[in-house]
């Protein structure tokens, strides 16, 4: 069964957010491999990088594996790396490459009659869900309505964004300030009063604040008995993350969008500043880097958690991992996917049931390359 042909498309997808009139749009890579018998693979992740991305895949990656086999995607990401990238796994290069790999395994899976999960390992058959819900663009009122929304409909895992300060391009990766900071700590502990202590709460400071905010912001927030501190710092600074790890109560999550190599993973356990390990496949290298990932958090006895948007996806790791853990739902990926893919599975009472079709399990609707943009 040979690659037959690679091709990615940026898409602009219309959603909406829970109390938020105005259409919502993201631009996101949607990839399809087929093979020379007429197999398809598929991938889709939103990236800042999107247009890049695109063009490496059409005009240097599809080339270098046009016909090779698609079941051997080891062989596929090997080739890449010599013909494409030679020293180094840059950002823009691992998430083209992670979507290839995730289409491949799509394929395997609808090759072999299997889903994903079960050609991983088939760990997990039902994960713990959890959704990331808490824009900065919500008011505290807001925020604590939709948490209540979501609470109602049976979720009792909830997730906000701190550290994001004020973007004019991105209201989730932006610059916090010393005081965006305080505020922050404020809406987690109202947030924690408005919703009792029964349900899980985590924040997520998107590798954004300074080692001074993340600390200052995990005292304030310590009483809130938090789940996680998620990605806390800049640039995910592994030796930043041990010191903060050492000077709070609050677990310390790291690993998932924009860690784009099994290295960097190895530093945060290397030197023990987490206690979740949050390999996403859509920047790691696919399910194929993601399984080493998950090994590699074994090895150091450290669980993994998802963090980093499209759970339709890293789903399959952790149900084939045994150390796998929590699914996010993060808004946007989650309404994207469920608009795009007919059998997207969603969480119900705060748990994923994993798919039993072939492959991801989920299949892009009819008219989807409509939303496909120049």
């Amino acid at each position: 069964m040979k690659i037959g042909k690679v091709t990615c498309w940026v898409l602009r997808i219309p959603f909406t957010f829970p109390l938020v009139k105005e259409t919502q749009y993201a631009l996101a890579n949607f990839v399809e491999v087929e093979t020379d018998d007429g197999l398809k693979g598929h991938a889709l992740s939103t990236y800042p990088l999107k247009y890049g991305i695109r063009e490496f895949i059409n005009r240097e990656a599809a080339p270098a594996v046009e016909g090779m086999d698609a079941l051997r995607p080891e062989q596929v990401r090997n080739k890449l790396f010599w013909a494409t990238a030679r020293k180094h796994f840059m950002g823009a290069w691992n998430c083209a490459v992670s979507l290839i790999d995730i289409a491949l395994w799509d394929i395997k899976g609808k090759a072999l009659g299997q889903p994903i999960w079960k050609l991983l390992g088939g760990a997990h058959s039902e994960l713990p869900a959890y959704i990331t819900f808490g824009l900065p663009r919500y008011s505290m009122d807001e925020l604590i309505e939709v948490a209540r929304m979501l609470i109602k409909d049976g979720q009792t895992r909830l997730k906000m964004v701190v550290a994001a300060g004020a973007h004019e391009h991105d209201e989730i990766l932006g610059q916090p300030t010393d005081a965006s900071i305080l505020e922050d700590a404020k809406r987690v502990c109202a947030l924690r009063d408005a919703v009792g202590p029964d349900i899980e709460l985590m924040m997520d400071a998107n590798k954004g604040a300074t080692y001074a905010q993340a600390l200052r912001l995990a005292k304030l927030c310590e009483p809130c008995n938090l789940t996680w501190f998620e990605d806390p710092v800049l640039q995910g600074d592994p030796r930043l993350m041990a010191r903060l790890r050492a000077q709070t109560t609050i677990p310390i999550a790291a690993g998932s969008t924009a860690t784009s190599d099994l290295m960097f993973l190895r530093e945060y356990l290397v030197h023990e500043a987490v206690d979740f390990l949050q390999p996403n496949v859509r920047d790691i290298g696919g399910y194929t880097q993601g399984l080493k990932a998950a090994g590699i958090a074994q090895a150091f006895n450290v669980p993994l958690s998802m963090g980093g948007n499209y759970p339709h996806m890293n789903m399959h790791l952790h149900g084939g991992a045994p150390n796998g853990g929590r699914v996010e739902y993060h808004w946007q990926g989650w309404k994207c996917v469920e608009s795009l893919f007919d059998n997207a599975p969603g969480p119900v009472q705060g748990t994923v049931t994993l798919p039993l079709a072939p492959g991801l399990g989920f299949t892009p609707k009819t008219g989807i390359l409509d939303l496909a943009v120049d």
